[in-house]
């Protein structure tokens, strides 16, 4: 047998393959900018603070990685699409 191949089960191993466990990613938890600004009404028109729950492609951040609750996270959906409607932001990323 070539080098690199699956190593033939062991009767130690009670005949089974063992596989090595992949390292979990721990993501540290991320504090909203909405919440960090203290902005309690969020404008279709502030273009700066919209492009910050943008990925370069033109998507939204997940509530994951924005670190938006579910509240925050619709307001900033819907501003997002509001902006580009009028044109303030665009519809695919540069």
């Amino acid at each position: 047998m070539a080098s690199g191949t699956a190593m033939a089960p062991s009767p130690r191993m009670g005949g089974k393959l063992m596989r090595k466990k992949k390292k979990k990613r721990v993501m540290k938890p991320v504090k909203c900018r909405l919440t960090k600004e203290q902005t309690e009404f969020l404008d279709y028109k502030d273009v700066p603070t919209l492009e910050k729950f943008i990925t370069q492609q033109g998507k939204l951040l997940s509530r994951k990685r924005s670190g938006c609750n579910a509240k925050q996270q619709r307001a900033v959906a819907i501003a997002v699409k509001h902006a580009r409607h009028v044109g303030l932001l665009p519809f695919v990323g540069s």
